[in-house]
């Protein structure tokens, strides 16, 4: 039976409309990061970056470099488009998509994880099998049909983002609207609907109005009488996110996603006229490797399924600590502050010496240095191996207030305790993060 359900040919035009409109969105991610001037602010503007702690040999190229590293994105992304060397293009965007998203987290995003994600997927996906280079070019590899665990793959983690997205917002700040006001006073001044947006009931509709889309739209786009009146809100939704948040090709990419949801005759009678042939077969075929496949596909699932669930496992509330934050589909959940001083003592000495953060980071970086206890960590880390450098051995206290949602400050980090000689901990709590006031 599983077999039958997970092999069943289906008709594939949801994919390769998918892919087509994956790989110019995800170029227009990479030309848009030079011409918006991300990458100078992110990548060549930094002396240094903040990567994923134990990736500390990801750092970005010298000079103008990242502009070219961008600039042959942008290619490999066209190449997806068109479905040149499919799965070399998408792997080789892959690994560079991946490589500047672990190695910095000023610009942190859980839409750039997504990507990344989607990315590995399409990498192994038979996206290229009708209207592509690859297909023109060799008749042998032309199907209009793939294996039904493709479209069930894509719903389903589909599915796990956007729970993930709603049961996040079920806390205090978010349900009395605190979080959507503060989000909104953000934008007092956009063009024509800054006004609008500070009206009294706006933060009330877009915090039930977000959390009820993010819970519902997957089964309600799964369930025919209520696909269209739901893609037209999704539309709606992301129209509006594109335009009041600024947050890239994500909006685009998720009204992409919707095609999947489509009755596939319809995806090749109006989206891929040039196919022209519709699959209505009835085979299933079991690849030798099927045992393999399932495995992988449960094995990934597991994770995606666990790693948002991991900071129940420590102590104190996400919102502040932020262990856990990360790779958890935690988004636009609050609004935060910070200030923050760091001493340095070396060891046998009394001096002190208050560290001037304008001579080390750049102007993004000292943005989230006092907010963000993992980022703190590495800037005491790095501060030990300059000194060391020149022969000394210190010790860094670190003096940070935090304001979350328009709290008043309270301390984040312990000042007494030296932060350059803690150990790192993915999956456990620092004690000398100070615990929080915050309801959970």
């Amino acid at each position: 039976m599983w077999n039958r359900w997970l092999f069943k040919r289906v008709d594939n035009s949801a994919l390769i409309f998918f892919r087509m409109a994956f790989g110019l969105l995800i170029a227009l991610e990479a030309i848009g990061g030079i011409f918006t001037g991300w990458i100078r602010r992110t990548l060549v503007e930094p002396d240094f970056t903040f990567n994923f702690i134990g990736l500390e040999f990801l750092q970005p190229l010298p000079g103008d470099l990242m502009y070219y590293y961008y600039a042959v994105m942008g290619i490999f992304g066209i190449l997806v488009m068109i479905g040149f060397k499919y799965r070399f293009s998408m792997f080789c965007y892959t690994i560079m998509w991946a490589s500047v998203y672990l190695m910095q987290k000023s610009s942190y995003n859980n839409h750039y994880y997504l990507l990344m994600l989607l990315c590995i997927i399409m990498t192994f996906l038979p996206a290229h099998k009708a209207l592509s280079y690859d297909a023109w070019k060799n008749k042998a590899i032309r199907s209009i049909s793939m294996p039904r665990w493709v479209w069930l793959f894509i719903v389903v983690q589909l599915w796990i983002v956007y729970t993930y997205a709603s049961v996040a917002k079920l806390y205090p700040d978010w349900l009395d609207g605190t979080v959507p006001e503060l989000l909104m006073r953000g934008r007092r001044d956009y063009w024509l609907v800054g006004e609008f947006l500070q009206k009294p009931w706006i933060k009330w509709v877009i915090a039930y109005f977000g959390l009820i889309f993010d819970l519902l739209i997957v089964p309600m786009l799964l369930w025919r009488r209520t696909r269209v009146p739901f893609f037209l809100l999704a539309i709606f939704f992301h129209l509006f996110n594109s335009f009041v948040f600024h947050i890239g090709i994500f909006p685009y990419l998720s009204l992409a996603f919707c095609v999947f949801f489509f009755p596939t005759e319809k995806v090749n009678k109006y989206l891929l006229r040039n196919k022209k042939e519709h699959y209505d077969g009835d085979q299933v075929i079991v690849p030798q490797n099927s045992a393999i496949l399932k495995l992988t596909i449960v094995l990934w699932f597991v994770i995606q399924i666990s790693l948002p669930l991991r900071h129940w496992l420590i102590k104190d509330n996400v919102l502040w600590t932020e262990e856990g934050h990360r790779l958890s589909w935690r988004m636009m959940l609050r609004t935060k502050s910070g200030r923050s001083t760091f001493k340095v003592v070396e060891k046998g000495t009394t001096d002190t010496i208050r560290v001037n953060k304008h001579k080390y980071l750049s102007r993004k970086q000292r943005r989230v240095i006092s907010t963000k206890p993992d980022v703190i960590w590495q800037f005491a880390q790095r501060l030990k191996r300059e000194y060391e450098k020149e022969g000394k051995d210190i010790q860094v206290f670190v003096d940070a207030k935090v304001s979350v949602n328009g709290r008043p400050y309270e301390k984040l980090i312990d000042p007494k305790v030296d932060i350059a000689n803690e150990e790192w901990n993915y999956f456990a709590h620092h004690d000398w993060i100070l615990p929080s006031n915050l309801e959970e």
